[in-house]
């Protein structure tokens, strides 16, 4: 379901996957080696598929309980014509978030993103230096003057960001226990909660599956390397 109310183009789908397959992946990214994670100061992760770059990501090969789930995303259409090759997963504990920020143009214009564990609010804000605020006022101007508002991520759903919403604004996860869901979540008839909720965060896994544009594996990572004698 599109959300209308944001600028395009936001796509929400609750209930992507099942209850057993969020309790699957659940137990394949927590039995990962403990080498795959990489501890950052607000939160960890783990790279699949390689370690994007603007030299272009050396390929690694993909586990197949993430290549279901890239499969499935990629047979709707998300990417066009091209297929998603890198999942990037993120452990958010309770309280934790992530800044405001775009993906760029390492990426094929699309984030879509499955959450399990705990739900999540994702904000969406305008740039600093959108053409729609005078220079002045870019100066002062502080998130909240350019917040335009959120979707509520439930457990088991997938979310696309694109056109607009991905090469145009920022987005981000307040560093909160709890969300008050208001009149600013803009998907919550689509959702199980309704306006004036607080829902209280637990651990949150985001599995974050995009396509890297330029990538190098194969016959490709031969000729990068140069021949093999």
């Amino acid at each position: 379901m599109e959300v209308t109310e944001l600028p395009k183009k936001i796509t929400y789908f609750p209930k992507f996957i099942t209850e057993d397959e969020e309790e699957m992946l659940m137990r394949k990214i927590y039995d990962s080696p403990k080498t795959k994670w990489t501890q950052l100061s607000n939160r960890r992760l783990q790279n699949w598929g390689g370690l994007p770059q603007a030299k272009g990501m050396i390929e690694e090969p993909l586990p197949t309980w993430l290549q279901t789930y890239m499969s499935r995303i990629a047979d709707i259409g998300a990417f066009g014509v091209l297929k998603p090759n890198h999942c990037l997963v993120n452990e958010y504990l309770r309280g934790q978030g992530i800044m405001p920020h775009e993906d760029g143009d390492l990426f094929y214009p699309t984030v879509s993103t499955i959450t399990i564990g705990s739900h999540g609010v994702l904000d969406f804000y305008r740039h600093l230096e959108d053409s729609n605020i005078s220079l002045n006022e870019s100066r002062t101007s502080t998130l909240d003057d350019r917040y335009i508002g959120s979707v509520l991520l439930e457990r088991r759903s997938l979310v696309l960001v694109q056109e607009l919403m991905y090469t145009s604004y920022l987005h981000g996860i307040k560093e909160v226990e709890s969300d008050a869901l208001n009149e600013s979540i803009r998907n919550i008839e689509e959702t199980i909660y309704k306006t004036g909720d607080t829902v209280s965060r637990g651990t949150r896994i985001s599995l974050t599956i995009r396509h890297v544009n330029k990538s190098i594996g194969g016959t490709k990572l031969r000729s990068f390397f140069g021949k093999q004698r």
